[in-house]
């Protein structure tokens, strides 16, 4: 039975920082009580540095108590630095991965591994080609309809320019609300951190793979859970190599390590040619007993590959092979049917239930799973005896019977 365990989360591409998952890690816990028979007890966000955020979460059954430390590695001032380019600068860098994915084969690769999340990043590929497009319509009207009143061919030509630069910075809002920029800003800097070009995520990988480093020397807590989520499962499992890398002999003793990454979108990263650093990451990984990487990925949710292996799915081998173990996640499960059919057409909000407790209790809860009593590895191994391992009034059975197969599959 854990009784103290930290956490290091890896925040996906999402310039709301440490406040805004404050906010939803406050929401996220709002059910657990009443779902699981438990309270919890969540401490005030400490905004330790530029890197570090943390707070603290107490959980407490019938016959159990976890105290749980969860960092949050920042990163939103640089997401937000990179969002607040200038347009000039910004646009042709997500012109030049578009069309780079196209020329290397990597669009095609995406394709073939999840065609779901094929189609989730062509639409913003297109949503980004067709600002630019209506943009130039715009100053090909004004140009057309010049030379029909009568202006001059180079006249005419220096009216359509501002046409079609008013036209851009009208549609420029809505790029901003529905995410496009984000979206846009995000690709090219993971493409490029997995290549092995030198950019900031390669600082945050550091400063998390030393502060997991610390923890571990510390030998205080009973588990060390490094979670990235969506993207941040390409900087949580840089950070774990990273570590190893550091210090070989991690996890050989002392507290029990983990690496969880949830709907992560690694695959769409390291099936570009071009990733070697990424690959070579996900073949450390995947060869180092002393580490257990969990994969969670759910079928309902477009944005993760699920059905995919993520090591040979990429075109890693690795001999032997210790990890991953790959969870398959069923959301429908957490929720109510009303709650459920609400999320049919939100494929974000769908994304996000890996990092929210559900109204139900189901194999699969993230706020048991890193505030609960059982280690996240047997959950992961035998969710389903875990879940009915919970009384109706909280109480733990710490040694519920196997379920072999039910929970995940190497």
């Amino acid at each position: 039975m854990v009784r103290r365990r930290h956490v290091i989360y890896v925040e996906g591409y999402d310039p709301q920082g440490a406040e805004g998952y404050y906010r939803l890690f406050q929401r996220a816990g709002r059910p657990f009580g009443s779902t699981w028979s438990s309270a919890l007890t969540l401490g005030p966000l400490q905004l330790d540095s530029e890197d570090f955020a943390h707070w603290n979460v107490e959980a407490r059954g019938a016959n159990w108590q976890v105290a749980t430390r969860y960092d949050f590695l920042r990163q939103e001032r640089f997401i937000r630095a990179d969002m607040a380019q200038p347009l000039l600068r910004h646009i042709p860098r997500a012109l030049g991965w578009v069309g780079g994915d196209l020329v290397s084969g990597a669009t095609l690769r995406i394709m073939r591994a999840s065609w779901q999340f094929a189609l989730h990043l062509m639409i913003y590929q297109a949503l980004l080609l067709a600002w630019l497009g209506l943009a130039a319509a715009a100053g090909l009207l004004v140009g057309v309809a010049g030379g029909e009143v009568g202006l001059s061919g180079s006249l005419r030509w220096l009216v359509a320019a501002p046409a079609a630069f008013a036209v851009f910075v009208l549609l420029c809002p809505l790029a901003y609300r529905w995410g496009l920029i984000q979206f846009t800003s995000c690709w090219p800097r993971l493409r490029e951190f997995a290549r092995g070009r030198p950019g900031w995520i390669d600082q945050v990988v550091d400063v998390g793979a030393r502060r997991l480093l610390a923890v571990a020397r510390a030998g205080e807590v009973d588990e060390i859970v490094v979670v990235g989520h969506s993207a941040g499962g390409i900087a949580a499992l840089a950070l774990m190599a990273r570590a190893l890398e550091l210090e070989p002999d991690l996890g050989h003793r002392g507290s029990n390590l983990v690496l969880l990454t949830l709907g992560s979108v690694m695959p769409a990263a390291a099936l570009d040619p071009a990733a070697e650093r990424l690959r070579n990451a996900l073949k450390l990984i995947a060869g180092a007993p002393s580490v257990t990487w969990i994969d969670c990925c759910s079928k309902k949710d477009p944005l993760s590959f699920w059905g995919l292996d993520p090591v040979e799915g990429v075109g890693v081998r690795q001999v032997p092979r210790h990890n991953p173990l790959i969870w398959t996640v069923s959301i429908k499960d957490m929720l109510s049917p009303e709650s459920y059919a609400r999320l049919k057409w939100s494929p974000f909000r769908r994304h996000y239930q890996f990092i929210m407790s559900g109204e139900r209790r189901a194999p699969y809860d993230y706020v048991m799973l890193i505030a609960g009593p059982a280690a996240v590895v047997d959950w992961a191994r035998n969710a389903d005896s875990l879940a009915a391992a919970f009384g109706s009034d909280g109480t733990f059975i710490e040694h519920p019977a196997a379920d072999v197969g039910a929970g995940a599959s190497s």
